[in-house]
């Protein structure tokens, strides 16, 4: 993901349109619930707090999407996510001190014409107002501003097209020619299932002891920790109306409209005690800091990376204590505050041979597989027989039918590439393709199709050229720090 970054923000950064379906997504110590107040400006154009949240929203979900839901605040964190939207924002804020330069608008029509056309919108194939509300509702966008963040997307990609980006005939020319040489190709694959690897110890042990470093146990942390009961503190009327007019923003219904204070009552009580809670989880870590242990039931277990009931965010925190500064404020783990001190330390050691086999063998086995099959694949390079095929092209991954087509991609990406007549490949799942080029030929087919790899290199090119002259000729300025 780290690789492909880069072109990632380059499919996206034209877009404004809030996630619609997708809900916003918060992040740590930046809080830009607040729609007001500007976090940077570009040229005349101001960027909101407002924006960078639903920027920061929509990006995170595009991530969250490519990896199938496997993504996170940390992950977020380490792409620099919070940067990434900002930097979106301002070149977007680019474009449109461009498109204000040529006095470029959007006008209601096209913005009707716009919304009209989004699906999301529809019930039995037809736009419904009621629906289009209800979804705007349910993300917490109101009307205006939705129909602001599509008519500035409109404006954007209008003022994109007056300068569009065509391929000449002579680059066709050179695609038509790429795409069309064709090969018929003799190919043989080579598994290394079929291979039986020598397992006994012996082995095992000669491999173990070069690489017996890379095997050590996990480093362990011994504890003693508290529980904090939850407060049975009782709270008058008076409490719980001050709370809650002090705290209105906590409490909001579907609608996202603040819910009286009756309706919120029970989460008024909820929000207290779990406040009181922790002042009295305070109160109970400066005893036991303290050495004032009496009274209080101390527990102690020793965890590690795979032995760990507290969680990910409490073993980092735990794993930063030292002998010197062994105490752990009180931590919320599962709904609990719990209180640790670290009392030892255990460093990781260097496995011995019986603790590492069951993790050298894979290794182990799977090493000598790739060394076998790939002595078979030079010895039998220039001998083989195998399956022929007819004339293809590197797009033909369909016609390999003993080969999934992302295998037949990697197979067929490496034969067209390849200045040798034979020759193997290795896979990805392991294997091993030897192949042998028998003949080849041009195909007669013509590409008038703009819409190709020429076109979308030379737009992204282009369209990072026009962000470079734009911002040397627009200055930015960023508000807010730690981004």
């Amino acid at each position: 993901m780290q690789k492909h970054k880069k072109y990632l923000i380059i499919t996206i950064w034209i877009s404004t349109i809030a996630f619609v379906g997708a809900g916003f997504v918060g992040w740590g110590r930046y809080d830009y619930g607040d729609k007001a107040g500007a976090v940077a400006k570009v040229g005349s154009i101001e960027i909101t707090k407002g924006e960078l949240q639903k920027s920061y929203s929509n990006l995170y979900n595009q991530y969250n999407q490519i990896l199938q839901g496997n993504f996170d605040e940390a992950k977020a964190k380490s792409l620099g996510l919070q940067a990434q939207a900002l930097n979106n924002l301002t070149q977007q804020a680019l474009i449109l001190n461009l498109a204000k330069s040529y006095d470029l608008t959007v006008s209601d029509d096209e913005l009707l014409k716009e919304i009209k056309s989004q699906d999301y919108f529809f019930k039995d194939g037809i736009f419904n107002k009621e629906i289009y509300r209800q979804t705007l509702l349910r993300n917490n966008l109101s009307t205006k501003e939705y129909e602001t963040d599509v008519k500035k997307d409109l404006l954007i990609r209008k003022t994109i097209k007056l300068i569009p980006v065509n391929a000449k005939e002579s680059e066709l020319n050179i695609l038509d020619t790429t795409a069309n040489i064709a090969d018929k190709i003799e190919y043989k694959i080579l598994d290394k299932n079929s291979i039986i690897i020598d397992t006994s110890d012996t082995l095992l042990k000669a491999y173990w002891e070069k690489i017996q470093n890379n095997f050590k146990s996990e480093v362990s942390y011994e504890l003693k920790y508290i529980k904090q009961p939850k407060s049975t503190k009782e709270f008058n009327e008076a409490k719980l109306t001050e709370y809650y007019n002090e705290n209105k923003t906590h409490f909001k219904g579907e609608d996202a409209k603040i819910l009286s204070y009756e309706e919120s009552k029970a989460k008024v009580l909820e929000e207290l005690a779990e406040k009181e809670t922790k002042t009295e989880a305070l109160k109970t870590y400066i005893e036991f800091k303290k050495g004032k242990n009496d009274g209080l039931q101390i527990n102690s277990i020793t965890i590690s990376s795979s032995n760990n009931p507290f969680g990910t965010e409490a073993l980092q925190s735990i794993s930063k204590l030292t002998p010197a500064s062994a105490f752990l404020k009180p931590t919320l783990v599962n709904g609990e505050y719990l209180i640790f001190q670290l009392t030892k330390i255990n460093g990781a050691k260097t496995k011995s041979f019986e603790e590492a086999k069951k993790d050298v063998i894979p290794l182990f086995v799977d090493e000598q597989k790739s060394r076998l099959l790939k002595e078979t694949a030079e010895k039998s390079v220039n001998t083989f027989k195998g399956t022929t095929t007819d004339f293809i092209t590197s797009s033909d991954t369909n016609k390999l039918t003993d080969l999934t087509n992302k295998l037949s991609t990697e197979f067929l990406a490496t034969v067209f590439n390849s200045e040798t007549k034979r020759g193997y490949t290795p896979l990805s799942n392991g294997n091993i393709v030897i192949y042998s080029i028998l003949e080849q030929k041009l195909l007669n087919k013509t590409n008038t199709n703009q819409n190709n790899p020429i076109v979308r290199l030379k737009s992204t090119l282009f369209n990072e050229g026009i962000i470079k002259n734009l911002q040397n000729k627009y200055k930015t300025e960023i508000f807010i720090q730690g981004l």
